[in-house]
């Protein structure tokens, strides 16, 4: 069980499970119900593993009316669902729970349709990131937002967390990206929002979706934008002597109007890490490396690599190395790209952080964050998405060693309570899930998250959408649509009332 406090399970659910296994049984036949203990072990956490909870049962459905119907059921039957895709949630997004269905979409993994016309792409949910490129870079065409698990993240997984990448920076994270959705409301409707025309009329409930973190609906098909590939991509692999030098020439590069496809940076444990791991050529004499993608026109490319080269100088770094081909790029990404992977050979455990701030607070944080370090006993690897301001500090703490799960859990509070101190966010593109939830707090008012719950409400009334994520203190919708009176005295008299 977790030791973060979830939803009191409903012992009523629970004691019906017999039957609710019977009704799931009837709705997706054949191998498409899994109710064994040892069976359901894949499915009791999701990459935040320090916590793990057995699902009531699991379901993997493969048509929208299976999922329409399934919704449905557990509507009128009062029964939690939590959707799922590829599993790959950093903050506990997916995380069971006892008295509730666990709903894997990861059956539905088919392109449907690819269009080049328009540059769309229409696909299940349960397709991988990377699959979508795959699908279309024979014919020149890529598909921009880039997560360091895009090759096993599952499009639907994207929606819900608002995934982004090492390429987010200049072509957008998932929202920016997504023309269309067809999606199921707990009550089993289906509906549709945008597609491949340009706008929609009304609210923007599209831009609603992406990232609510599977609490207003279930997804069961994708419209994406695709892009057409860039004449020339080059990378600069730049080391400094300090973190804070580092990031002083990521502010910088941006004020000059320098808008880079991506800006990574890793420091001196990441740096090794990744290194010994993948042998991408980083040197090792460095506190932190920069890796700056520029992409365009040739002549364009060449004239930024020589103007981000003069400012790294001018920003005391000790060494440049410059792409001179497509295989040497990817070699300077593919280090990147396995930097998560690869802590883990150093650390038996590690917790990976998700905050955002102002890109010009960077050397601050960074030097507090060493200071946090020191206070808790831990050490940090960093890695982030320095154009944006996409924090990823990793915790390095042992599991085995009574105490340090909740140290390494207290360092990354404090981690976020800084990012929101200086004017950023509790999360980039994790999204809040359990890890972040009772934090919320320390961004939001009291009414803020009320209101955020209001929306909840419109969608998912009974709270049987992923309950016990997001938000800190769950309030009935009877209760906040309550109105208040004071003094005797309504809010408004003069507006008519029904």
């Amino acid at each position: 069980m977790t030791a973060i406090a979830m939803p009191a399970p409903d012992r009523d659910v629970i004691a019906r499970r017999r039957e609710i296994l019977s009704a799931l049984q009837a709705i997706v036949p054949g191998e498409g119900v899994i109710h064994d203990e040892r069976e359901m072990r894949a499915y009791e956490t999701d990459a935040l593993t320090a916590y793990r909870q057995l699902p009531l049962i699991v379901v993997l459905p493969e048509t929208v009316e299976q999922v329409s119907r399934v919704l449905r059921y557990c509507h009128d039957n009062d029964v939690k669902v939590v959707p799922r895709g590829a599993g790959t949630s950093l903050s506990g997004g997916a995380l069971p729970l006892e008295d509730g269905v666990l709903l894997s979409m990861m059956k539905f993994n088919r392109v449907l349709d690819i269009d080049f016309a328009n540059r769309a792409v229409v696909v299940q949910p349960g397709v991988t990131n990377l699959g979508i490129t795959r699908a279309v870079e024979q014919e020149g065409f890529y598909y921009a937002p880039d997560p360091s698990s895009q090759i096993a993240c599952s499009i639907g997984g994207n929606i819900a967390e608002n995934s982004g990448g090492v390429h987010c920076l200049k072509y957008g994270l998932t929202t920016n990206n997504v023309l269309g959705l067809e999606m199921v409301l707990i009550t089993g409707e289906v509906i549709r929002l945008g597609g491949k025309h340009l706008d929609s009329e009304g609210y923007d409930f599209l831009a609603l979706m992406t990232g609510s973190e599977g609490l207003l609906g279930v997804v069961t098909e994708v419209t994406v934008r695709i892009l057409q590939k860039p004449e020339t991509a080059r990378a600069l692999l730049i080391g400094f002597p300090a973190s804070e030098a580092g990031g002083r020439c990521v502010a910088e590069i941006i004020a000059a109007g320098i808008i880079p496809g991506g800006m990574e940076m890793m420091d001196r444990p990441a740096i090794h890490a990744a290194e010994d791991f993948v042998h991408a050529g980083y040197p090792l004499d460095v506190e932190a490396l920069l890796i700056v993608e520029l992409d365009g026109p040739e002549g364009e490319v060449d004239y930024l690599i020589g103007r981000v080269e003069e400012i790294a100088r001018a920003n005391e770094a000790s060494h440049v190395r410059i792409s001179q081909s497509e295989e040497e790029r990817m070699t300077f990404w593919a280090g990147r790209k396995a930097a998560f992977p690869a802590v883990g050979r150093i650390s038996p455990d590690y917790l990976c952080m998700d905050g955002t701030i102002p890109r010009r607070e960077l050397p601050k944080v960074l030097a507090r964050m060493r200071e946090l370090g020191e206070k808790h006993g831990l050490r940090v690897a960093n890695v982030f998405h320095a154009g944006d301001g996409n924090l990823h500090p990793l915790i390095l703490y042992d599991a085995n060693k009574p105490g340090e799960l909740e140290a390494a859990e207290a360092f990354g509070a404090d981690i976020l309570r800084l990012c929101v101190e200086v004017g950023g966010v509790l999360t980039g593109e994790h999204g809040v899930g359990i890890e972040k939830r009772d934090l919320m707090p320390a961004m939001f008012s009291e009414d803020d998250l009320k209101q955020q719950q209001r929306v909840k409400c419109a969608f998912d009334e009974k709270h049987l959408l992923n309950p016990g994520k997001v938000f800190p203190l769950l309030h009935r919708c009877a209760e906040l649509g309550k109105m208040h009176v004071h003094k005797g005295q309504l809010p408004f008299p003069d507006i008519p009332r029904f």
